[in-house]
């Protein structure tokens, strides 16, 4: 599941239809409106395509002058990060993962190597 945000800009006089265009659209959720014409809307899809597809079809609704995208997260990229800190923790020395180890007691100068 991936879930993004967008900021739509409109013209304000255009605004309660492009407001009602969106709400008809069953493409997004509106969260806030701006008088001045800009709207704060979230979108999900099973993959970005499909994201990509509805932030197509939000531009080309009649009004609409941008629809810019503020924020998106993707669970299929958190899994891969995920799994990319498995490979590197496994790299980290057992002595960094020691919680005992007081960060005082450490005399770091610079080179780890000839500490571990």
């Amino acid at each position: 599941m991936n879930i993004s945000s967008l900021v739509i800009t409109t013209a304000p006089q255009h605004l309660q239809q492009v407001i009602k265009s969106l709400e008809n659209s069953g493409l997004c959720e509106i969260h806030f409106i701006d008088e001045k014409g800009k709207i704060i809307v979230t979108i999900e899809g099973e993959n970005v395509s499909e994201e990509v597809s509805k932030v197509k079809e939000i531009e080309q609704m009649p009004h609409v002058l941008t629809a810019d995208l503020m924020y998106s997260y993707s669970e299929e990229e958190l899994a891969n990060a995920i799994e990319d800190f498995k490979k590197v923790e496994e790299l980290v020395p057992d002595v960094l993962k020691d919680e005992g180890i007081c960060a005082d007691e450490i005399d770091y100068q610079g080179d780890l190597k000839g500490k571990l």
